[in-house]
């Protein structure tokens, strides 16, 4: 049986993106529970690996509405929003994912690390951070919050001003030794949730949380590296990559090569912020080392796909 790093796509965690309340997220953790205790199931070693792009969002959004009615709110600062986000995202993934194992008869436990992922504070994002989070504001109230709190704000298509931040590469994860551990010790771990909190090492070693948000399929990607993964499997809303999307001529493909990635790439098959990440990171972890292969699939699909009857597999 094989050791596989599991990043589970935003549809995993919110099937109803209108509705992001705890309650609708916890009964669909639920739903993505048995796909993933499927693999458990059928013998492997499992890593889950996490976005929080809805869910970070959520939290700044609430801490920035709380300062609008009392300036002695305090606004919370992003990384400690990207940890907050781990820790209950995780919490649902953990209460899931365990119902389902006892429901099966199957002896393990389950736990969430909350995780530290390194980055270059000299990493090109920071000096063009793109990523929106929070709340809209007026152009009069961005322009104050550029000014009291350096934020970099951006006016998003006609929708108001938001704060935008840096999405830096993944370096290292802090906790590898704790989460080799674990999955050593035959527990199954939930890991680099939301990409990870981002840091930055200090010149005397110590770590500071940065304003950024790191791709969770690279972190994923990181975190298979460093577990010395057999497969990363990368969960999404589709069961196959395909080329000239939503074209007439739109194909489907149930393998792919570094060569033929790297070609698809240039001629910009993937869109930014979807597929783009999710095929990168796969041909990262695909070139690490030799024998190594991702799989980009659907949740639904996940314990097909690894049996190899469905999904696009990526090797070198």
């Amino acid at each position: 049986m094989a050791r596989i790093v599991v990043a589970l796509g935003g549809n995993a965690l919110q099937a109803n993106p209108k509705d992001i309340s705890a309650e609708a997220q916890l009964l669909t953790a639920h739903h993505t529970a048995k796909a993933i205790v499927d693999l458990i199931e059928d013998g492997h070693e499992v890593v889950i690996a996490h976005g929080n792009g809805p869910q970070v969002g959520q939290i700044v959004a609430t801490y920035e509405a709380a300062a609008t009615v009392n300036e002695n709110n305090p606004v919370m600062p992003f990384p400690e929003c990207g940890a907050m986000s781990q820790g209950y995202i995780g919490y649902h993934l953990q209460q899931a994912v365990r119902e389902e194992m006892v429901r099966r008869g199957l002896n393990k436990s389950i736990a969430a690390v909350v995780t530290q992922v390194v980055v270059d504070k000299n990493d090109p994002g920071f000096k063009n951070p793109t990523k929106p989070v929070g709340s809209f504001f007026t152009e009069e109230q961005a322009k104050k919050l550029m000014a009291e709190k350096g934020y970099v704000m951006k006016e998003d298509a006609g929708r108001g001003w938001r704060r935008v931040v840096a999405s830096p590469m993944p370096i290292d994860v802090v906790e590898k030794e704790v989460v080799k551990t674990l999955v050593e010790a035959g527990h199954v771990v939930i890991t680099v949730g939301g990409g990870g909190v981002p840091v930055v090492q200090k010149e005397d070693g110590s770590l500071e949380g940065v304003a950024a948000v790191i791709d969770k399929d690279l972190a994923s990607e990181k975190i298979a590296e460093i577990l010395d993964a057999d497969e990363l499997i990368i969960l999404t809303a589709v069961e196959k990559v395909a080329i000239n999307f939503n074209k007439p001529d739109q194909k489907e493909l149930d393998t792919m090569n570094s060569k033929e990635a790297r070609k698809y790439i240039e001629e910009g098959h993937f869109a930014p912020g979807s597929m783009l990440p999710k095929v990168k990171a796969a041909l990262m972890f695909a070139e690490s080392k030799e024998g190594r292969k991702a799989v980009i699939t659907s949740l639904e699909k996940a314990r097909e796909a690894l049996k190899g009857l469905t999904g696009t597999v990526i090797t070198k």
